[in-house]
């Protein structure tokens, strides 16, 4: 495992310093509880992967209102916290094909493509939850949760071309799914629901 050059410690601080919103921290910790899953899936380091899930959008209050400027400001943010290069690329690459500035660039190794994968996941996953009659994680199920990934009209704009970026990590959507849902599962009174 390459080295972040931050730690936990650190990651949870730059989250309260840049992130205001609610609704943002809370997608950047359902990120963080997928990723600590996948890595645990692979073997890999559950921290380390979780740090980048958990700081994937720091730079989202400041460019919410410019997108082209999402996972370009992050860049600074993260130098400035002592990131090294590696964190700063795996971060920015779920911007890779979508990001103006980072048209050209495309997603490589695990990491990156279950980041892409398990931060637009938790868009699918939270928007079954509240289509529960109780609004509540532990209310969705599995198969559920495929037939809505199958149905492009519900959660339109959650990308499914991404989600399936986890079969180029070599995780079967299926699996990908189970992960997802149940590590959001397991955080549900963190979260709220």
């Amino acid at each position: 495992m390459e080295n972040l050059g931050v730690t936990k410690e650190q990651a949870d601080k730059l989250l309260d310093e840049y992130i205001k919103g609610p609704i943002t921290k809370l997608h950047m910790v359902e990120t963080e509880a997928i990723m600590q899953a996948v890595a645990k899936r692979f073997g890999e380091d559950e921290e380390a992967w979780g740090i980048v899930g958990l700081l994937h959008d720091i730079d989202w209050d400041l460019t919410k209102n410019n997108t082209d400027e999402h996972c370009v400001k992050c860049q600074e943010i993260l130098k400035q916290a002592g990131a090294s290069d590696f964190l700063v690329e795996t971060i920015i690459s779920h911007g890779y094909g979508i990001i103006p500035a980072l048209k050209e660039k495309q997603r490589s190794g695990n990491m990156q493509h279950c980041l892409v994968a398990a931060e637009t996941l938790t868009g699918l996953i939270i928007a079954s939850a509240l289509m529960q009659p109780d609004k509540k994680l532990a209310s969705v199920q599995l198969p559920s949760l495929k037939k809505k990934f199958k149905n492009k009209g519900f959660a339109a704009r959650c990308n499914r071309e991404l989600i399936l970026e986890c079969e180029k990590a070599g995780i079967p959507l299926d699996e990908f799914l189970e992960i997802g849902l149940k590590s959001l599962q397991s955080i549900s009174g963190k979260l709220g629901f």
